[in-house]
């Protein structure tokens, strides 16, 4: 950090009306910020002439305080280098920043803030060993073609684009969305519909600003996606939580429990986290549910690119008569996580609105990436990329269920294999996966407990992604899955 922070000029406060002389008062000012952390050990500090300018002062007092601060060992002088906070007063500093005093008046925080559950660091979430969830195999992603296409774009920048940033996204971006959408979802729309935004937090974010109010219910999935948990709570809405069966969500119990809901929140096509997929009755039923109540339904199409042992499953928003479904999808799975690009198809009487809160929350998808993306969908080497991860990641599901089938089946059952990047298995009673995937990491594996996906009445077991995990090691894998799992009390 030292050195990418060298030669920036520290706050060093200087009063002119002060008895105190200037050198004594520079002398302070670097003092403070050394003892604070606010300058680190072996940083480097201005030049006299440039801090002397930077204060308005003359060189002069700047030169007697460096001198003074030499003397006392807080600076240190490199020939031909510069000055530098002294390396070898590390020890000597306190640990850590002084913290600012909170004993004074009330902190208020806002009640939406409160909403929300804690933002917990867990060993699941960072590692990217064997059964990471959300996790690509990036070793095969075609990055030399992706370069190309980003060197070539960065030469040749459009200048327009890079002082405004349209708040639906780049036209051939969503020309190419659409075009993709049509084809490979049989989704329902025009260029005009689509909104590129940066993640499907945001996409949903939007989604709910646009649909909701606080204290309004609204169907979730059980057990289903926590950070859509997350964006609804913060929005103030009443969660309804609706079970998921071999069909996907209950239609039936969602009107039991709450027959006046504002909008149903769905993962049709691969549900999140136990892999069904919503059957064609269960589609037609919600969808009615919705027209007659003036309902929304929120379809989050997140890894839909990749089914193994049927057809594809064509969207819940391709076969929506009456425009009650908001539609969102992104490339997080099929290119990589950090190129933060989603996506939303917007009913055409609702995209003024959509319009007027996306403009709100700013926070644009970069115009460079839009560009870069738009051509490589129109190109063909997206398609290409899809279909060559789907035959890789359709080797690495078959090795991971073989492997659990022939070492795991007295203790795991699975759930939602035919599709996307990872399946579900649960557990029996008596185990308790949080406990069990913080063990993991001593056996290198990444597991993620199913249990938290639940808010009400949690069943046990792990998402297991296995689309990052080689065929030749997921045998492996699996073995120490188990060796893990009789290590637990009560086991043999």
């Amino acid at each position: 950090m030292a050195k990418d922070l060298s030669g920036i000029v520290p706050v060093i406060p200087i009063d002119r009306l002060d008895t105190l002389p200037l050198h004594r008062q520079i002398c302070e000012g670097f003092r403070a910020a050394i003892l604070h952390g606010t300058l680190q050990p072996g940083q480097q500090v201005p030049s006299s002439r440039h801090l002397a300018k930077d204060l308005e002062v003359s060189r002069f007092p700047v030169l007697d305080a460096y001198a003074q601060l030499l003397s006392e060992g807080y600076f240190e002088s490199r020939v031909g280098s510069g000055t530098f906070v002294s390396a070898s007063i590390v020890g000597q500093l306190p640990h850590g920043r002084r913290s600012r005093s909170t004993t004074g008046g009330p902190r208020h925080l806002s009640r939406r803030s409160l909403l929300l559950p804690r933002c917990e660091t867990v060993l699941w979430r960072q590692g990217s060993e064997p059964f990471g969830v959300h996790q690509s195999a990036l070793d095969r992603f075609p990055f030399e073609a992706w370069s190309k296409l980003l060197a070539e774009h960065s030469r040749r920048p459009r200048l327009r684009f890079t002082h405004h940033n349209d708040p639906m996204g780049l036209d051939c971006l969503r020309d190419a969305i659409c075009s993709y959408l049509r084809i490979a979802r049989a989704v329902e729309c025009e260029p005009s519909q689509i909104m590129i935004v940066s993640g499907s937090q945001q996409a949903m974010e939007i989604t709910a600003r646009v649909l909701l109010d606080p204290g309004d219910p609204v169907w979730i999935e059980e057990p289903g996606y926590q950070l859509a948990q997350s964006v609804l709570l913060g929005a103030g809405c009443r969660l309804v939580t609706v079970p998921v069966d071999d069909e996907g969500i209950s239609v039936t119990a969602g009107v039991s429990l709450m027959p006046k809901a504002r909008a149903a929140f769905v993962t049709p096509s691969h549900q999140y986290p136990l892999g069904v997929t919503m059957s064609a009755s269960r589609r037609l039923r919600l969808l009615d549910w919705a027209r007659e109540n003036g309902a929304w339904v929120v379809e989050d199409d997140y890894d839909s690119a990749y089914r193994y042992d049927t057809t594809s499953v064509s969207s819940l928003q391709g076969i929506d008569s009456d425009a009650r479904v908001i539609y969102i999808g992104t490339f997080s799975r099929v290119i990589f996580p950090s190129v933060r690009v989603s996506y939303i198809v917007i009913p055409p009487d609702l995209i003024e609105r959509f319009l007027a809160v996306r403009f709100s929350l700013g926070n644009f998808p970069s115009h460079l990436f839009q560009e870069v993306l738009a051509d490589f969908i129109r190109t063909g080497q997206f398609a290409r990329h899809i279909r060559r991860m789907r035959a890789l990641y359709k080797e690495r599901r078959t090795a991971l269920v073989d492997s659990l089938w022939n070492t795991c089946r007295d203790m795991l059952e699975i759930h939602g294999a035919g599709a996307g990047m990872h399946l579900t298995v649960t557990l029996p009673s008596g185990f308790n996966d949080a406990e069990i995937s913080s063990q993991a990491a001593k056996y290198g594996l990444c597991l993620w407990p199913l249990s938290p996906c639940y808010m009400n009445k949690p069943r046990h077991g792990f998402v297991l992604g296995f689309a990052a995990t080689p065929a030749d090691q997921m045998g492996g894998a699996v073995y120490q899955l188990w060796r893990l799992l009789k290590k637990q009390p009560g086991q043999s």
